[in-house]
């Protein structure tokens, strides 16, 4: 039987985000209500700017003081979209103190400080949920810390930002330059005024924390994520790429190592074979590949931003957040028995393809592939055009340790044959 007195929700925050959030709680609330099985009732809205036009948005709930809404102490959830880190981490800290559960969209202050939340939700006995903080409205937290709880993971490869692939995408399909494509995400709404954070892989490397924490059950910090931006990728890379049957994707990747000793967690652009999963992941949508010992190889696709699509994860965590309150339970909480240290870039050991201008003259190749076995980087394939005594220098290796390939690229500069290094890329997927 359903309870009568409602569960009362507070939304700290309503942007795009917000808004939807507040539009699916009003037009959906009997259907919530019987998912549930309770009422769910929106008690308050803390906004920065009550003065805003916001549409289907009932007035009588605005406030500005968004410490007192969470304090009120007759709150079950308070619902975070404002993102950031502060007011953010002590909104939510204080919602915990007041009895109440967490669901959040934050993945920057997840990343930051995930481990200091979960305690605090803990200490609480709260939940703390966050679907909304990786790839929208695509399923994948839960799936990660519920569904295969029971299994070993291994690798988690992905896309989990959608401007960066619309612009990598753009500039594939359609052989535009970076900034052209840039302009065009920015025109359809895809990409920011300032981009920084999704171009210069911030975003995405904020999302590899969330993840590899969840998938290792160690703690990984924002700090411990290698991060590479997109924004020095070119024509000429995507024209290599297609020459190796490849496409040039940003991608988020989170490995346990051999030994199963320790992690790693970058974000990078690399060339993938058009043959992995991945490669077709088209516009601004997002897709990760999770590889376990058990279950395999499994794909989670869908859009990764916007709105509607991640309203939906925060309803989602809503529905189950509630359900745990009726119950007198909470869900599961931050898993990091293992306590793996998380190995520095260094270590990682993947292909490279190193694009080299040279002077076109006998023994330019001889000396360059000196370099590489000095180093131990071990050549795949090697392929060379020429004109006017210049030259372009394509080499890809064998797997190697990023150090070795570092070391390499660093002692080939120093070569008065080779006039400059081009561009790096990591090969993955293969």
């Amino acid at each position: 039987m359903m309870r009568t007195r409602p569960l009362k929700v507070a939304l700290l925050g309503c942007g795009v985000v917000g808004s939807e959030v507040t539009r699916i709680m009003t037009t959906h609330a009997d259907d919530l209500a019987a998912r549930i099985g309770a009422p769910v009732e929106l008690a308050g809205i803390a906004v920065r700017r009550p003065g805003r036009v916001r549409a289907g948005v009932p007035e009588e709930l605005i406030t500005t003081d968004a410490t007192a809404l969470v304090e009120r102490g007759d709150i079950d959830v308070i619902i975070e979209v404002i993102g950031g880190i502060e007011p953010a981490r002590s909104l939510i800290t204080k919602a915990f103190e007041n009895g109440a559960s967490v669901v959040s969209a934050n993945k920057a202050l997840l990343a930051d400080d995930g481990a200091a939340l979960h305690a605090a939700a803990e200490k609480h006995g709260a939940d703390l949920y966050y679907e909304a903080a990786v790839a929208g409205a695509i399923p994948l937290v839960r799936p990660l810390r519920e569904s295969l709880a029971g299994d070993k993971v291994n690798r988690v490869l992905g896309i989990v930002n959608g401007t960066t692939n619309f612009i990598l995408d753009k500039m594939d399909s359609s052989g535009a330059g970076y900034s052209e494509a840039l302009d065009e995400a920015t025109a359809l709404g895809y990409a920011e005024a300032d981009p920084t954070a999704d171009v210069e892989g911030f975003d995405a490397a904020a999302k590899a924390a969330i993840l590899a924490g969840i998938a290792f059950h160690t703690r990984v910090r924002l700090d411990d994520v290698y991060r590479e931006g997109m924004t020095e990728v070119t024509a000429a890379d995507f024209a290599s790429a297609k020459q190796m049957g490849c496409t040039i994707k940003l991608l988020a990747i989170c490995e346990r190592a051999a030994d199963g000793q320790s992690v790693t967690a970058r974000v990078h652009p690399a060339m993938i074979p058009l043959s992995h999963p991945l490669a077709s992941v088209r516009e601004a949508y997002n897709a990760v590949f999770v590889e376990a010992e058990a279950a395999g190889q499994l794909m989670f696709y869908g859009p990764g931003a916007g709105g509607s699509p991640t309203a939906s994860a925060v309803l989602g965590d809503l529905v189950a957040v509630c359900r745990n309150k009726l119950a007198g339970s909470t869900g599961p909480g931050e898993s990091a028995y293992t306590r793996l240290p998380v190995s520095p870039m260094g270590e990682v050991v993947t292909r490279y393809h190193i694009s080299l201008d040279v002077a076109d003259k006998p023994g330019v190749l001889a000396q360059v592939a000196t370099v590489f076995a000095a180093h131990g980087v071990s050549i795949d394939t090697v392929r060379q055009t020429g004109k006017d005594g210049e030259a372009s220098l394509v080499v890809v290796t064998h797997r190697a340790a990023d150090a070795a390939l570092t070391a390499t690229v660093e002692a080939l500069r120093k070569l008065d044959t080779v006039r400059g290094v081009a561009s790096i890329m990591r090969v993955e997927g293969e």
